[in-house]
């Protein structure tokens, strides 16, 4: 997802997981798609910092709790988006979509 800013993002220790927002033309409409991307970030031998996306035993932990966190804001996001929607006068309460 070059060039593009993360709406939300998520760090503990060298991990970071982030969610990002994209739009896409399905059966005629625009739809909001959001992903979640998880990276471990370090620095190189020369200092440089760079990204990878795989996990040794102790960090696959944090892997999971950084994108529970990035799962937790689509859901949240999602939700935002369907109260925005007329219901009818009737209370929804979302479990899963």
């Amino acid at each position: 997802m070059t060039g593009q800013t993360p709406i939300a993002r998520f760090r503990v220790g060298q991990m970071v997981s982030a969610v990002w927002k994209n739009n896409a033309e399905v059966k005629g409409r625009t739809v909001t798609i959001l992903k979640a991307s998880v990276q471990r970030r370090y620095k190189d031998k020369d200092g440089n910092w760079q990204s990878s996306g795989s996990f040794s035993r102790n960090e696959i932990p944090l892997a999971i709790y950084c994108l529970q966190r990035a799962f937790d804001k689509i859901v949240e996001l999602q939700n935002t988006a369907a109260d925005s929607n007329d219901n009818n006068g009737c209370e929804e309460i979302p479990i899963l979509d």
